[in-house]
């Protein structure tokens, strides 16, 4: 009869940890930006800005849908 060992994790959860650490202070660095209006005064906004907006929403929406399994991902 063959035993296994308990597999040590350790490794994989401090990783893990600090992975999700570094998703925490991006999304709270957007979360503040996003409050500021993306650093643009509404009378200053042009087309340029929509289209940043724009990109940055489709690569989170990327995020989000692999995150939830929608989009592309859903199942």
């Amino acid at each position: 009869m063959t035993t296994r060992r308990a597999a040590d994790n350790s490794k994989a959860l401090d990783a893990f940890i600090a992975a999700r650490a570094e998703i925490d202070t991006m999304l709270e660095r957007l979360k503040a930006l996003s409050d500021d209006h993306f650093e643009t005064h509404p009378d200053e906004i042009h087309w340029g800005h929509v289209g940043t907006l724009k990109l940055y929403a489709g690569l989170l929406r990327q995020i989000t849908d692999s995150a939830f399994k929608e989009g592309e991902h859903a199942a």
